[in-house]
């Protein structure tokens, strides 16, 4: 069989893809843009097609032939969110329906309880999208789960965080509602297993694992799986959740716009209501995965540097995605650049080593005080900050976050092109080369290019430019000495 699987830059996408083909499905994937996935170790043995599910006109190629589609985006952090999600939605069903598709299976959040209380606009999202899903007329699977546990994912980094850096904390009283997570990896299973499902299977199924703990218990009994002291937590009435959100995204590398409607959702009970989905896929042998066994796979993942996808890979269709435009398409605009250039006493594969390795915990060689300011200020009006941090310490891929900027091009041992994707009046990029000397060393090229937006990038680009002697001079020279070090 032929599976569609949209949301493949995505965390839960990255991650089922190669799940289906190590099941023998075969794979296509729906991108808006293909090189997204250039990078992905399972990139080879499928196929990816360019599309956009918000430009119906784009989606035939991507549905012919195709047996199950997987529904896995969401537009969560973007302005008009529900509108962009509703529209996705509209669209995909119908391409699945004139397809021929036989089964659509979608991942969602919880059902809002009908208490008479106002459902979160993340969680009557989500809830919209499965009923536009589910009068398809095409066979449809809606898995609903809560938080999920899985190294990477925004809630256990929500989780870890808050843990982690705050031993005493004062809380909004929703800490103590009643959550029932599931392990990533039990998510995945039901969806593979949702692929196989028979044709009279149609409906919404609850998905959660076996532990029902409030959001104050998880914290403690990850501090106590994390090896930590108890934390300790004090519940008070006015932090609502709109603040809450303001405290996550100053703590935890989840920014705000995506802490906040994730928060909005914690309000309500998570808990699951049936446990259906058994009857069709039954559990394990030894059952689902605990929370406290969720943690420790998740932790032991962070610690090996083995995260498959993160958060943070994904981009909405509102991120500055244009490519670094050439100089002569330029030419009669405005474009500043700043370039270093060291010769290095070193090959070409330890300065490449030392390029590959920037950001996250390494650092950007340079001015740290600097560089944590600038990310703080970002984080301050709204933007990703620098504790997006990397996904693996050694290696990057096309498409992936590195701190506040986003891998746009990489090619191994000569070039590494990072896009900015802080709040800037303008766009900007960050390129580091590698080139070899005849003498069998190399050159370190680094170029930062800023193509302002009106009179505030020009500004802009006049304060920031006396400290690029500092910043990227230092940078540059850093790197140098990081590669000659290396060969000692």
């Amino acid at each position: 069989m032929r599976c569609l699987v949209t949301g493949a830059t995505g965390y839960i996408g990255g991650r089922l893809a190669p799940r289906l083909l190590a099941e023998g499905y075969e794979v296509r994937c729906l991108a808006r843009k293909a090189g997204r996935l250039r990078d992905v170790p399972w990139a080879a043995r499928a196929e990816v097609v360019e599309g956009d599910l918000r430009r119906p006109e784009t989606l035939p190629a991507a549905f012919e032939g195709v047996d199950v589609a997987y529904y896995l985006v969401h537009s969560l952090g973007q302005a008009g969110f529900e509108a962009a999600d509703r529209e996705a939605a509209t669209h995909f069903a119908a391409a699945a329906a004139r397809s021929g598709v036989r089964r659509i299976v979608y991942l969602g959040g919880p059902e809002p309880k009908q208490d008479g209380a106002v459902p979160s606009p993340h969680l009557r999202s989500r809830a919209e999208v499965a009923r536009i899903l589910l009068a398809s007329g095409v066979p449809t699977v809606v898995l609903r789960a809560a938080v999920i546990i899985g190294s990477g994912s925004a809630s256990f980094e929500m989780l870890r965080y808050l843990t982690e850096r705050l031993p005493g904390m004062v809380t909004p009283r929703w800490v103590r509602n009643r959550i029932q997570p599931i392990a990533v990896r039990d998510v995945l299973r039901y969806l593979v297993a949702g692929a196989a499902l028979p044709p009279e299977v149609d409906r919404a199924f609850d998905i959660a694992g076996p532990d029902v703990l409030t959001f104050e218990e998880m914290m403690q009994r990850y501090a106590r799986v994390a090896g930590l002291r108890r934390r300790v937590i004090l519940r008070v009435r006015p932090l609502t959740p709109s603040l809450s959100s303001y405290w996550v995204g100053l703590v935890t590398p989840v920014p705000n716009k995506i802490a906040r409607p994730l928060v909005e959702s914690l309000v309500h009970e998570a808990v699951a209501h049936e446990h259906d989905i058994a009857r069709f896929i039954p559990d394990p042998p030894g059952g689902l995965t605990g929370f406290d066994e969720a943690v420790a796979l998740a932790l032991a993942k962070v610690r090996d540097a083995e995260v498959e996808t993160r958060w943070s890979t994904a981009s909405g269709p509102d991120a500055p995605a244009e490519p670094l435009p050439s100089d002569p398409k330029w030419s009669g605009g405005t474009v500043y650049t700043d370039v270093r250039t060291c010769d290095v006493a070193a090959p070409t594969s330890a300065l490449w080593r030392v390029i590959e390795g920037v950001g996250g915990e390494h650092g950007w060689y340079s001015f740290p005080l600097a560089w944590s300011v600038r990310g703080w200020l970002d984080r301050l009006i709204g933007g990703v900050g620098l504790r997006r941090g990397r996904r693996d310490p050694h290696r990057l891929q096309v498409g992936e976050a590195l701190d506040f900027w986003r891998v746009e091009e990489i090619v191994p041992g000569e070039l590494l092109r990072l896009r900015a994707e802080m709040r800037l009046p303008g766009r900007a990029w960050l390129e580091m080369r590698v080139e070899p000397t005849a003498d069998g060393r190399s050159r370190y090229v680094q170029r930062a290019v800023f193509l302002p937006r009106g009179l505030a990038g020009h500004a802009y680009w006049g304060s920031v430019a006396p400290f690029h002697a500092i910043v990227f001079g230092g940078m540059a020279r850093n790197i140098a000495r990081g590669a000659e070090h290396a060969t000692g």
